[in-house]
């Protein structure tokens, strides 16, 4: 039987991510399915194609299941089709060594999905030109800041501290999108199935190796966006502290100040167990 999930969220919108995780939820249970069920003979064995679990197939009969709920973008009302051949094997597309199944009643029209895509990439270029723009001016400040020596004094280089970190949110939020948002988004994924429903969709095996480098990336992306607001306490603290303790060392300010900002930053990302979801390319072979 194929498992059905229930589409995510009170607004009927679901992410990348979210897509991506029932696809693989989908496939781990299929292959847990098909390996506890006794394998028959004279039948098409039941398999796991890259989007469907398809059951057994009967040989010379065409086999129908429901299109799959956890595929966002599916018409679910539909179904899809294989047929099994009189040697109980799955019928291969032509020309393809890959087996052969009809989605044609699972494709939804493109429509309202084309306009939502458009939004979102116009959305997507307007804050990368203002990451952009904001990168370059705080480097500016922190060349100017730099250079002028008259400029440098513990409340200069809290500030520069400050810059540095929202500089460095930047950058991770750019590669952040390199590598979660661009090269496997839903847009790679829709482009797949479209071009392939009507032969078939494999699916490479999951390789735990490819989750480190996505990990890795989010986690320093919100190491970075919590660097922002500790700096700016930081800066709290630092006006606090003129006013009510100003016969103190500035040094061991900056030095207590800097701990703060990048320190704490550090303590409370990684003691805890952080559960990042990220987009695997899994629809590549």
């Amino acid at each position: 039987a194929v498992v059905v999930f229930t589409q995510a969220g009170p607004d009927g919108e679901i992410t990348a991510e979210e897509q991506v995780q029932m696809l693989l939820d989908a496939k781990l249970q299929c292959l847990h399915t098909v390996s506890t069920h006794d394998l028959a003979v004279d039948v098409c064995p039941a398999e796991w194609d890259g989007l469907i679990c398809w059951p057994q197939g009967s040989p010379g009969f065409l086999t129908k299941v429901p299109c799959p709920r956890y595929i966002y973008d599916f018409n679910h009302e539909g179904y899809a089709y294989r047929r099994c051949e009189f040697n109980s094997s799955w019928v291969l597309g032509e020309g393809l060594n890959k087996t052969w199944a009809n989605y044609t009643e699972c494709i939804k029209s493109p429509g309202p999905n084309s306009e939502r895509q458009v939004f979102f990439e116009r959305l997507h270029i307007m804050y990368t030109v203002g990451y952009a723009v904001s990168f370059g001016s705080l480097l500016v400040a922190i060349l100017i800041i730099g250079y002028f020596r008259r400029l440098h004094c513990t409340r200069n280089y809290i500030h520069m501290h400050l810059f540095v970190s929202f500089i460095l949110r930047a950058i991770s939020i750019f590669i952040k999108d390199r590598v979660v948002h661009t090269s496997a988004g839903l847009q790679e994924f829709d482009a797949l199935l479209m071009n392939n429903l009507t032969n078939t969709v494999d699916v490479a095996p999951v390789n735990t190796s490819q989750y480190i480098g996505c990990k890795v990336t989010v986690l320093l992306f919100i190491y970075f966006l919590a660097t922002n607001y500790y700096w700016i306490l930081v800066e709290g603290l630092y006006l606090h502290s003129l006013i009510f303790m100003a016969f103190l060392s500035d040094t061991k300010y900056l030095w207590g100040f800097t701990l703060i900002g990048w320190g704490v930053a550090t303590a409370n990302h990684l003691s805890p167990p952080i559960p990042i979801f990220c987009i695997l390319n899994t629809c590549t072979h």
